[in-house]
């Protein structure tokens, strides 16, 4: 009896976090040896220096189950107050390869901000790509994003 009930503890346990997992607000990108958003770099400055600038370790917060990293106490300041503005679509995959319904490495060395929100693609081919109907893969992205990561 007493197995019987472990089993079945054990069951709803494991059933509940991989429940919990599979409906994740925003799934975020992070490298295979680290556990950093956007590799490092800090989301705030594409928007106030329009350029990719390295974040510090003294200045970091935990969002969406990633390290994200600021150059500055005002960033990261900006993150905490709106982290969706700031944060990457498609969780800092290329966005190009959602919009083509399947994911790759974003590379936070080739960003476009759209419409008020950042994107990055994998390397300066895809950008290249992506540049051509920046609106129509935003489209196609929206549509694909999050089932992409089901595949």
């Amino acid at each position: 009896m007493i197995k019987r009930l472990v089993f079945a503890f054990a069951a709803l346990f494991f059933t509940a976090s991989a429940a919990g997992t599979a409906f994740a607000k925003d799934p975020v990108y992070t490298g295979r040896f680290s556990n950093n958003a956007l590799d490092g770099y800090d989301a705030v400055a594409y928007f106030t220096e329009a350029k990719p600038v390295k974040g510090d370790k003294s200045f970091s917060t935990e969002y969406n189950g990633a390290q994200w990293r600021f150059a500055s106490a005002d960033n990261l300041a900006a993150f905490k107050t709106e982290p969706e503005k700031y944060a990457p679509q498609y969780g800092g995959y290329c966005a190009w390869a959602v919009s083509q319904d399947y994911t790759a490495r974003g590379n936070p060395e080739n960003w476009t901000i759209f419409e008020g929100k950042l994107y990055l693609n994998y390397n300066d081919e895809i950008q290249a790509r992506w540049e051509t109907d920046i609106p129509g893969f935003v489209a196609a992205g929206d549509e694909n994003w999050p089932g992409v990561l089901d595949k």
